[in-house]
Order: C-alpha cells, then sequence, then structure tokens
C-alpha cells in the first residue's frame, strides 16, 4: 500500500484501509498475510467503477455498502460489498475528507474547503450544516480544515480541527463547539496537538486522537486539559515503537488499536495495557 489514510473494522474484524496514492479500498481479513482490493480494480479514475486518492470509508450495516469518501474526484459514493456492480454516487460536487454514520443511517461529511461538517439523512439531496461554516477559523464557531469525524450515540459530534491543532465536539444542533483537546497552538507537550487526524470516541467520553506531526496517538479523558501519550512519542521512524505521520485509527472488538502509518506505508496493531494509562488519565482529569 501507498500512503494508507482511514480504516475501519467490521463485526468480523476484517480491516478496511483507504489507500490513498494507490486510489483504491483494500481489505485485510483476521489473520491473513494479505490483503485483497475491494474497489479500486480499474486503477485511478472519475469513472463509476474507479476512485481516486479516497481518504476514509465506513460500512453501512443495513444495506451491506461501503461509503466512500472519494478525495480527489469530489464525492462521496456507495459501493455494494456483496457484487461488483459500479459505485452510486450519494453526494457530487463536494471537497470531502471525513465520514461517519449515526444510528439513524444519517451520514455526516467533513468539507476541508468550505471548513465545515455537514449532515444527510437517507433520500436528502441537501446536507444540514452541523458544524463550522463560518469560513476558516480559530473561533469556536469556525474550524480550519476538519478532517475526521465521529459521532456518538447522543449526535454530539466530534472533529478533528486539522489546521488549529485541536479537537472539537459540536453538541447537537449547537452553534458553536467546545474545544476537548489541544487548541494551544501547534506543539509537543501533552497540552498540545499538531494536525490531529484519526479520532475515536468510546462510551465512557475518552477520546483516542491521532496526533500526527508528533507521531504518536493520544487519549484525553473527558474534561481533561492534558492527554496521555497511548503509543509512539518517539520521534519518528520505522521501528515498531515509533510512527511517521500517522493519519487513521480503529480498534477492533478485542480492544486493540490499528494506526494507518502514513509514510512507513503500514498498518500497525497494537495490544494495549490499558489498566495504568487509564488510571494515569483519570488521575489527570481530577486534578484540572
Amino acid at each position: 500500500m501507498d500512503g494508507p489514510h482511514g480504516i475501519f473494522i467490521d463485526n468480523d474484524e476484517n480491516v478496511y484501509i483507504a489507500d490513498f496514492e494507490n486510489s483504491r479500498v483494500m481489505e485485510w481479513k483476521l489473520n491473513s498475510t494479505n490483503g485483497q482490493i475491494v474497489v479500486g480494480e480499474n486503477g485511478q479514475g472519475n469513472q463509476l467503477n474507479q476512485l481516486d486518492r479516497p481518504t476514509h470509508m465506513i460500512i453501512d450495516k443495513v444495506d451491506n455498502s461501503l461509503i466512500i469518501a472519494d478525495w480527489a474526484n469530489r464525492r462521496v459514493v456507495r459501493w455494494p460489498r456483496q457484487n461488483k456492480a459500479n459505485a452510486e454516487i450519494l453526494i457530487e460536487d463536494i471537497d470531502c475528507y471525513g465520514l461517519t454514520m449515526d444510528k439513524d443511517r444519517s451520514l455526516y461529511v467533513s468539507n476541508w474547503k468550505k471548513n465545515e461538517v455537514r449532515r444527510w439523512k437517507i433520500g436528502e439531496k441537501n446536507g444540514m450544516l452541523v458544524a463550522g461554516g463560518n469560513r476558516e477559523g480559530s473561533r469556536l464557531n469556525q474550524l480550519s480544515w476538519p478532517t475526521f469525524i465521529f459521532v456518538d450515540e447522543h449526535y454530539t459530534l466530534f472533529v478533528s480541527d486539522f489546521l488549529n491543532h485541536r479537537v472539537v465536539k459540536w453538541l447537537k444542533d449547537a452553534k458553536e463547539g467546545i474545544v476537548i483537546a489541544g487548541g494551544n497552538s501547534s506543539g509537543d507537550s501533552l497540552n498540545q496537538l499538531s494536525r490531529p487526524q484519526g479520532i475515536f470516541v468510546d462510551q465512557l467520553g475518552r477520546l483516542y486522537v491521532v496526533d500526527s506531526d508528533n507521531h504518536r496517538v493520544m487519549l484525553w479523558h473527558n474534561g481533561a486539559k492534558e492527554g496521555t501519550i497511548l503509543v509512539g512519542g518517539n520521534d519518528e521512524g520505522n521501528e515498531l515503537n515509533q510512527l511517521n505521520n500517522p493519519y487513521g485509527l480503529s480498534f477492533d472488538g478485542y480492544g486493540n488499536l490499528y494506526v494507518s502509518d502514513y509514510l512507513n506505508n503500514r498498518i500497525q496493531k497494537f495490544e494495549i495495557d490499558t489498566t495504568k494509562i487509564f488510571e494515569d488519565g483519570e488521575k489527570n482529569a481530577l486534578n484540572h
């Protein structure tokens, strides 16, 4: 693979990877040593059987399809998993990057050029603005190049605000966001992020964020002013304890962490002993 971006893991522990530079989506089955192309077998292009540098994908479990942010083609497409039918274009003329879906199957898409996130309900032609959309900036009602996004069961939206070096959450129907990680300019201190990318929030409200330019993945407890280094943070490199500009992250059903290690052209799996990490993070949150 070449320049992996987003990762998605299904209920069978199959790993889907947006293989950005190769303009395809790869699937690695559980315990397999080789991946297979599931979308993009026809090379880079803008036809309905092609992709052009995808950034992320998710699975719609109801109709068993992949939904893909086809970045350079400026569209979001739906691709059936069970046959080789061509894609269906869901959203056109959009500078898409990140995708997520809520429990009602509404689709959220980040638009890095318009500095906004919109939500599309099934069958809608025009999405509803749910974050940003007030030009580029660092105010709480603004974003600057939003990338990966996540929505929880309460319809709270979390956004990696890439060039503002922060993660912001937007409550349902909110007019502005709340900074929950970073936001203290770019840097490598524990209260800083530098160009954050992939994010995940667990049921206890703990935020996991890829701190891309710091070559690490951080854990931020709910309410904490500082994060804890989960993996990486040992300078850039290709050793097993290092990352080099990581992008996406995902967890499997056993709590193992998967990270797309962009400049190392690999996916790393980490079996994390979370007990001490969580204890330290909880102490940090309480102390603030």
